[in-house]
C-alpha cells in the first residue's frame, strides 16, 4: 500500500516539475527579459572639459563630474511600453561643486531634461502619445540600454546632441570588472547643432559603450566631443565616462541580474525536465512493481493446497 502511494506521489511530482519546465521555457523567458518599470538609477561620470571664456578668450581645462538621474514614470508606463524621465547635469567639478547649480553658475556647462519611452524588450524608442506628453521630442533608436540578448551588430542609438539616432557599431568583445561585455563605437562628425540661443555652430563627438549582452545593461560608457562655432571657433572639449564606483556598481547589478535570468531560464527547465522525468519514471516503476507482487499474491491464492 505505502508503495503504491509513493509511486503515484513521484508521478504527481514529477508531472508537476515537467509542467513547471515547460513555463519556464516557453513562458518565464518574456516575463523576465523585460525592462521593470520601477527604475530610479543615478549614474555618476567624471573627465575633464574645456569651456570657452567669451570674456577671455581662454579655454581653460578643469575637471567636470555628470550626474544623470534616470526615473520611470509607472503611471504613465504600459504591459510593453515603459516611460522615462531623464535630467542630466554637467558641472565644472572646482570649490567643491555640487552635482547641479543654476543657470548663473559659470560651473555650469549644460543641464536637460529628457522625457521618452521605450519598449521593454528591444529598448528602442516609441513616440506614442498614451505613453508621453503632446509636446515631447520625438525619438529614435536605442535610448538607455541594449535589447536583451544583444548582438554583435550595428543598432540604431539616440544622440540628443546631434537630435537623432546615430549607429552604434559593434567593435569588439571586452572585460570590464569582471563583466564580458559588447563593445560599440559611435562617429559623429559635423553635425549641426544650435550651441547657445540662436547661436549655430557643429558637433564632434566619439563614443563607446560596452554593454552586458544577456541584460543589455550599459556597463560603462564614453565620450571625446567637441563643439565649434560656425567661424571653427572651438567652445567645447568634453572628455568623460563612468567613475571607478559606477564602474563596480553597475558589475555588481549585472552578476545579479546574470544569476536571476540564468535561474529562471537555464536551472528551472533542466530541474524541471530532468527532476520531472527521473520523478515519472519511479513512479511508474513502483507502480509496475507493486500491481506484479499484486498478481503474484493472486495466483498464489488460487493455487491448490497440497496435503
Amino acid at each position: 500500500m505505502k508503495r503504491r502511494w509513493f509511486g503515484r506521489a513521484l508521478l504527481g511530482m514529477g508531472a508537476f516539475l515537467l509542467v513547471a519546465g515547460v513555463l519556464a521555457t516557453v513562458w518565464a523567458p518574456g516575463l523576465v527579459k523585460r525592462t521593470p518599470l520601477d527604475v530610479n538609477q543615478v549614474t555618476h561620470l567624471d573627465g575633464t572639459v574645456k569651456k570657452y571664456d567669451a570674456l577671455t578668450g581662454e579655454f581653460p581645462e578643469n575637471p567636470v563630474k555628470v550626474e544623470s538621474i534616470t526615473k520611470t514614470d509607472s503611471d504613465h508606463s504600459g504591459d510593453d511600453i515603459v516611460s522615462w524621465v531623464q535630467t542630466t547635469c554637467v558641472v565644472i567639478d572646482v570649490d567643491n561643486a555640487p552635482d547641479c547649480v543654476d543657470g548663473e553658475d559659470p560651473r555650469l556647462v549644460d543641464a536637460s531634461t529628457d522625457v521618452f519611452a521605450t519598449d521593454r524588450v528591444s529598448g528602442l524608442a516609441v513616440n506614442d502619445t498614451d505613453y508621453l506628453p503632446a509636446d515631447a521630442t520625438p525619438h529614435e533608436g536605442l535610448m538607455n540600454k541594449w535589447p536583451f540578448d544583444a548582438e554583435k551588430v550595428t543598432y540604431p542609438m539616440w544622440d540628443g546632441t546631434a537630435g537623432h539616432a546615430v549607429d552604434a557599431v559593434y567593435d569588439r568583445t571586452e572585460t570590464l570588472d569582471g563583466i564580458e561585455c559588447y563593445v560599440y563605437k559611435v562617429a559623429i562628425d559635423d553635425a549641426p547643432i544650435e550651441i547657445a540661443e540662436g547661436i549655430n555652430g557643429t558637433y564632434d563627438n566619439r563614443i563607446e559603450v560596452w554593454v552586458e549582452p544577456k541584460t543589455g545593461a550599459i556597463q560603462q560608457q564614453t565620450q571625446d566631443q567637441q563643439r565649434y562655432l560656425d567661424d571653427g571657433t572651438q567652445v567645447l572639449d568634453l572628455e568623460i565616462g563612468f567613475t571607478d564606483e559606477q564602474i563596480k556598481a553597475f558589475a555588481d547589478d549585472a552578476r545579479t541580474n546574470m544569476r536571476l535570468l540564468s535561474m529562471i531560464t537555464v536551472w528551472m527547465p533542466i530541474v524541471g525536465f530532468v527532476g520531472g522525468a527521473l520523478c515519472v519514471l519511479a513512479g511508474l516503476a513502483l507502480l509496475v512493481g507493486v500491481g506484479r507482487r499484486d498478481e503474484v499474491s493472486i495466483e498464489a491464492e488460487r493455487a491448490p493446497v497440497a496435503t
